[in-house]
């Protein structure tokens, strides 16, 4: 009891003394040790590792799941160790919804037999989406964790720890100097001034120890960033995955539907002027579409009359920039770099040309052209 009694006793003093130090330092009547540069640069850069990680994890959990809740949730099923309960995507669902609506509408009708497909095509988004967040929590989340629920923890305990050798290296210092000004007085005896010294010596000894091990865990902060460039690549890679995945199983759809980039079905009516007089352009709804997209033919076009010869007034050369597969007969496949000669026809979507090499012809996209002068 005696001895639990003192060491509250020991505690209490040395919290009052580091007290005491702190306060006078912060109105400048006490010295304080100062950290060499290289020193402060790692606490500089440690600090920035761990605000702008804190920062980049909570972003990517609200871009992996946007429902403040269900972050919650998920937090909450982590701390308490527990397995977090497999959720629906909100592609799965939809799919869902629209495949009971053309249950209920009529799965054979023109409608029903849309929703379908689309409800197909959003049930493998889901599940693409499933996948990522799956994948990314594993490479990209969990190591950005461990790092602040761990050596970023460990680095912040022996900062703390370094600070309170520093305040006893400090006040030990002080009390050296008083010690001295008071012996010079004749008002001390020699053991006290004694006394001071060796409490120095031990706090300078135990403030180089405590500055070595910190330091030496904030040099490791270069190594956490290794890691993370590591985990940030993986990052990188499953998100090019699952937009890979994704554009695949849309275009799937839109070969479905027959619904292409650049047009919509159904309508006759001109939705805007002609573009010249000799060449008169159908209904369109053009949008940016990259090579692959553009490859596809607009439904209707399949008609068209290749066997028509155009003025040579209105043909141009041009260079393919990117190997092409035909869809179909009525296409005209494409290598890289060869010269084609390419012309319109009245009525033709404004994203596709009439190509011609030797004796074949076909459609061929505007995108994989580069046209010539």
């Amino acid at each position: 009891m005696d001895f639990n009694m003192k060491k509250l006793a020991s505690d209490a003093g040395i919290f009052f003394t580091r007290a005491v130090q702190f306060t006078e330092e912060k109105f400048g009547q006490a010295e304080k040790t100062e950290l060499d540069a290289h020193f402060e640069n790692l606490l500089a850069r440690a600090d920035s590792t761990k605000n702008w990680t804190e920062k980049i994890l909570r972003q990517t959990e609200v871009l992996l799941q946007p429902n403040p809740s269900a972050r919650v949730e998920e937090f909450l099923y982590e701390k308490l160790d527990r397995k977090v309960p497999s959720r629906v995507t909100n592609g799965e669902l939809l799919a869902q919804y629209m495949a009971e609506a053309a249950s209920e509408l009529g799965p054979t009708t023109p409608y029903g037999k849309t929703l379908i497909k689309v409800a197909e095509a959003e049930k493998r988004l889901g599940a693409a989406e499933r996948d990522f967040i799956h994948t990314a929590s594993i490479n990209f989340l969990t190591p950005l964790r461990n790092f602040l629920e761990g050596d970023w923890k460990t680095i912040s305990k022996e900062r703390r720890l370094l600070q309170n050798r520093r305040l006893d290296l400090d006040a030990c210092k002080a009390r050296l100097k008083k010690a001295k000004a008071a012996e010079a007085k004749a008002t001390l005896w020699n053991d006290e001034v004694d006394k001071a010294e060796q409490e120095l010596r031990v706090a300078q000894t135990e403030f180089d120890r405590q500055a070595e091990v910190t330091r030496l865990l904030l040099e490791g902060i270069s190594s956490t960033h290794v890691n993370h460039l590591r985990c940030l690549h993986e990052f990188v890679e499953s998100q090019t995955t699952y937009y890979a995945q994704c554009y695949r199983h849309m275009l799937d759809l839109q070969k479905q539907l027959g619904r292409f980039p650049g047009t919509f079905v159904g309508t006759t009516e001109p939705v805007s002027p002609p573009l010249s007089s000799t060449s008169p352009t159908t209904a369109v709804a053009t949008m940016p579409v990259g090579p692959s997209v553009a490859g596809l033919a607009p439904p209707g076009e399949a008609a068209l009359r290749l066997e028509v010869t155009p003025p040579a007034s209105g043909t141009r050369k041009a260079r393919v920039l990117y190997d092409y597969e035909a869809a179909d007969s009525s296409e005209l496949a494409l290598l890289a770099d060869e010269l084609i000669t390419v012309y319109s026809l009245p009525g033709m979507d404004p994203d596709w040309l009439i190509g011609e090499r030797g004796n074949k012809k076909g459609k061929v996209p505007v995108t994989y052209l580069e046209l010539l002068s």
